[in-house]
C-alpha cells in the first residue's frame, strides 16, 4: 500500500518539471507543488489533489481496510 500513489508522484514531478516555476525561477518541486494555478497548469493541480487524496487514504482506516483507490 505504501507504494499506490508512487504513480501519481512521479507523474506530478514530471509535470512540475515542465512548469516555468521549475524551469525559468529555478524553485525546488516543493515550493512550486505548493503554488497556486497561475505559476503552475491546471493539470498539475489536478494531479496535486488527486495525489494528496492518495496520500490521505493511505492514512484514513476505511480505506485501509477496502484498500486504496490506486493509480
Amino acid at each position: 500500500m505504501s507504494k499506490s500513489c508512487k504513480g501519481l508522484a512521479m507523474e506530478l514531478v514530471k509535470c512540475l518539471s515542465e512548469t516555468d516555476c521549475v524551469k525559468v525561477q529555478k524553485r525546488p518541486y516543493k515550493e512550486c507543488a505548493g503554488e497556486k494555478a497561475p505559476n503552475i497548469t491546471s493539470e498539475c493541480v489536478g494531479l496535486r489533489e488527486t495525489y494528496f487524496n492518495c496520500k490521505r487514504g493511505q492514512v484514513d482506516m476505511r480505506a485501509r481496510i477496502r484498500g486504496n483507490k490506486g493509480y
